[in-house]
């Protein structure tokens, strides 16, 4: 049918509105041109690009849907279309289209560079890069092409070529927000993060509204200690974008680090709330800090390993034939650090005549005693500090290691991607991160039936084994100062009875702090003593007291020093207080091999029943309770009943060395068996399963059985 003038007149007048800008007009004039002439190829897709600005994503899809029955091999539709499939969060669709309009036209920029950002939604990331370069061989100076491309690159973890791509950017257009955003993120992986502060606060200036800058300051905030500021730029970040990914979860983190417990009950439930909407609300660590299920935890770490990439597996069935087993333990704190003081032992009393023990650092290289010891306990030590993951995943395939262990989890400065490129046949987790990773690249994990009872088994996706005493590796040679200091030299007062703990700030909680408080009212001259790991905690604890009506000055603060001298120190104290949901690990272990009793409340995951573990295996299950009444009235009768504190302090005095918590060889021997049964396991061609290694009695003396 013929187009009338009238016609023609209406639809350059809605194109006129259109390139002005005017996409109000714009909207109500193309609607008016397909009510004449409903298959107007150019006005339905000029329709559709208006309802894209004006973020009607799914009206914008309808009408370019209608252009595409019109005329399929337009590539500029097909363009539209998937910049409108991207916005719509359905980036497999928003590929194929962008694909399409590539196969019918490849010299447009902009579909390389749009299609390059969908591989990096899909975690696809080196053919993003590939997408991002081709974009600028068709279009020279294309900043926003070098920008992305530096995103892909941060991601890939190439960060010395993120900052070259993001430094192109910004040359080309120095006022690109997201240019001085990719920056900021780039300089928070490298620690540097007075370059990060000031590359977010560059982006603000010119993106008041950035969302992801104010998180990415929070977190930089959160690296100098700066916590109030922190909790401030999360909560500007959470209320520019209340869905942005993982912002609730760190600013929880950060309240939780200062005992700032306002709202927290609130904040806590729309966490859970928002996790089971299977949004990215949480990490899978914060998971682990609050209460939550065994199968929240689940559903959270699966959530976030769908948030990480996918690679194919690099070791590709192939069965090792060597003269030991080869074990790589893989790890960013291979020094002064709680987890490295628990496995010292266990490195070096691993049998060389039948494993070859690899170990792989990926954190910094900071010179320290327990650096020196640790390379010395390593048959093989590899510092790949400044190695991509993909490095990485290569060096422990030529390297032909049987089974990998990931001491990191999903915790700070992990390198998951390594494992997710499958490099070893045998892929276990232990120790760094008690909970399921929820992915399947992770075969095994190392518990015991306390800590992680077989009824489990379904909110975890590995495998669980069972070691027979406890799965807390401790080492029997960690020393202790010589010179126990009086009550005085640190801060205590010379009388009274002296509950401690030692958690972290973050396994605190208001519940067990009022709890203990009413222990300190019952108790007469009795203090707690804790570690202040800021400033703020103290300040916010000692409010809490107040408003418990304890005077504040009856909590008492000790500095971090070196672990031998807090060892000593803390033998002062009547008994260790345990936290809860979140179980004491290491200070926990800490506590026992100094002497010190320690009262837990078993929880019902796999952090909240590790101190029940260690209090089994140096037996002295007594110390278990089941609830937190039964807790506050066994911790009262302990205080007030000096005998049974004395009676207490003796029995663990004898266990320490008779029963298995602290026998560094006899656990080394039952880690030892359950490598062996996974590797017997690979080298029949049997499929990983959960098992349970049995003990070995020779290790333990009669006197104990």
């Amino acid at each position: 049918m013929a187009v009338s003038l009238t016609e023609n007149a209406e639809f350059q007048r809605a194109l006129a509105a259109f390139q002005a800008g005017n996409v109000k007009d714009a909207e109500r004039l193309f609607k008016a041109v397909l009510r004449r002439q409903p298959k107007h190829v150019a006005a339905l897709n000029l329709l559709g690009i208006v309802l894209t600005q004006l973020g009607r994503f799914a009206e914008a899809e309808n009408y370019l849907r209608l252009a595409l029955e019109e005329q399929a091999n337009s590539d500029a539709t097909l363009y539209n279309y998937g910049v409108v499939l991207k916005a719509l969060n359905r980036p497999a669709e928003a590929l194929e289209r962008f694909s399409q309009a590539l196969k019918i036209n490849a010299s447009v920029a902009e579909t390389w560079n749009n299609r390059g950002t969908v591989f990096n939604d899909l975690k696809r990331h080196g053919e993003a890069v590939a997408d991002f370069d081709r974009a600028m061989a068709a279009k020279a100076n294309y900043p926003d092409a070098f920008c992305n491309k530096g995103k892909a690159l941060a991601e890939l973890k190439l960060y010395k070529h993120s900052l070259g791509a993001y430094d192109h950017a910004l040359v080309l257009k120095p006022d690109l927000a997201e240019a001085w955003l990719g920056r900021g993120n780039v300089f928070i992986e490298l620690r540097q993060y007075d370059y990060a502060l000031a590359a977010y606060d560059r982006a603000l200036e010119l993106k008041p509204d950035l969302a992801e800058a104010w998180l990415g300051r929070g977190t930089t905030f959160y690296e100098l200690k700066r916590y109030d500021d922190a909790i401030a730029a999360y909560g500007r970040a959470l209320a520019l974008k209340p869905n942005l990914d993982y912002a609730a979860s760190l600013r929880l983190r950060a309240k939780l680090t200062i005992c700032d417990w306002t709202d927290l009950e609130a904040e806590i439930a729309q966490l859970l709330a928002t996790m089971k909407e299977r949004r990215l609300s949480s990490d899978a660590f914060a998971i682990l800090t609050i209460p939550s299920s065994s199968a929240d935890q689940l559903q959270c770490a699966r959530r976030c390993i769908q948030d990480q990439p996918t690679y194919p597996p690099i070791w590709r069935g192939e069965v090792y034939t060597h003269d030991r087993i080869r074990v790589a333990y893989l790890s960013a704190d291979f020094h002064e650090h709680p987890t490295a003081y628990l496995l010292a032992g266990l490195f070096e009393q691993h049998d060389k005549s039948r494993f070859e023990i690899t170990g792989i650092s990926f954190g910094p290289n900071r010179d320290s005693p327990m650096r020196h010891r640790l390379r010395g306990a390593f048959e093989h030590f590899v510092d790949v500090w400044d190695k991509s993951e993909e490095d990485i995943a290569d060096l422990v395939r030529r390297l032909e290691i049987d089974i990998a262990v990931d001491l990191m989890g999903h915790t700070k400065d992990s390198r998951l991607g390594v494992f997710a490129r499958r490099p070893a046949p045998i892929q276990v987790s232990y120790l760094g991160y008690l909970g399921t990773m929820g992915a399947e690249f992770i075969d095994y994990v190392i518990a015991d039936q306390i800590a992680l009872p077989s009824d489990q088994q379904k909110n975890y996706t590995e495998n669980i084994v069972h070691l027979p005493d406890c799965f807390l590796v401790n080492d029997s040679r960690l020393a202790i100062a010589p010179y126990t200091p009086s009550r005085g030299d640190v801060g205590l007062p010379a009388e009274g009875f002296v509950f401690c703990s030692f958690n972290n700030s973050y396994k605190l909680g208001r519940p067990m702090f009022e709890l203990w408080m009413r222990l300190l009212h019952a108790v007469e001259g009795s203090v707690l003593w804790l570690v202040e790991t800021n400033a703020e905690m103290a300040v916010n604890l000692r409010r809490e007291a107040q408003r418990c009506g304890i005077d504040p000055g009856r909590i008492i603060f000790a500095p971090r020093i070196a672990l031998s001298e807090h060892l000593a120190r803390q033998r002062l104290a009547g008994l260790f207080l345990d936290t809860t949901p979140y179980n004491a690990g290491a200070t926990g272990a800490a506590a026992l091999w100094s002497g010190v009793p320690l009262l837990t409340m078993i929880g019902k995951t796999f952090v909240g029943r590790m101190a029940a573990s260690m209090l089994h295996a140096v037996g002295l299950p007594e110390l278990v309770t089941e609830s937190l009444p039964d807790y506050e009235a066994l911790a009262l009768k302990i205080a007030t009943e000096p005998a049974l504190c004395a009676s207490l302090k003796d029995k663990l005095a004898r266990n320490r060395e008779t029963y298995p918590l602290f026998n560094t060889e006899r656990f080394t021997r039952h880690i030892e068996a359950a490598y062996t049964k996974m590797w017997k396991r690979y080298q029949g061609g049997e499929k990983p399963e959960n098992f349970a290694v049995d003990p070995r009695p020779d290790l333990w003396d009669d006197m104990v059985r």
